[in-house]
């Protein structure tokens, strides 16, 4: 049994871009459909789509190149299931200078930094993303 799915597929992500593949398959949830949706909206990834295989459910996600080099150069994980990490939006923080975005999932469902900023909402922080 996994304890940490998020953590999961965030290290799927990571190293298939240390390995520059095209996609990598994760297992699907809600949430994790929620957070990559976020980061197809903020460019780091071209996209995903659901797909099964042998009866279960997976998300193929089309990682994101530039000059041959991957968009996601960091991706870590704020909140995890032994210290949940929330936060008021005022009391968060710009990731290096505004070039990365933090995660959240919020009363209005998960979005960027700054789409909460826009709603005005606060949230447990998710994951961290340059």
């Amino acid at each position: 049994m996994m304890t940490d799915p998020i953590s999961d597929m965030l290290a799927r992500i990571k190293n298939a871009c240390g390995r520059y593949f095209e996609t990598v398959d994760i297992p699907s949830s809600k949430i994790k459909v929620g957070i990559l949706s976020t980061l197809e909206r903020e460019g780091y990834i071209n996209g995903f789509k659901e797909i099964d295989i042998d009866g279960h459910k997976f998300l193929r996600v089309e990682l994101r190149y530039y000059e041959g080099r991957p968009v996601i150069n960091m991706l870590d994980r704020v909140s995890k299931p032994s210290r949940r990490v929330y936060s008021k939006i005022k009391k968060v923080k710009s990731v290096y200078n505004g070039f990365g975005i933090y995660v959240l999932s919020t009363s209005k469902g998960i979005m960027s930094d700054a789409e909460a900023k826009e709603h005005n909402v606060g949230g447990e922080v998710l994951c961290k993303v340059f």
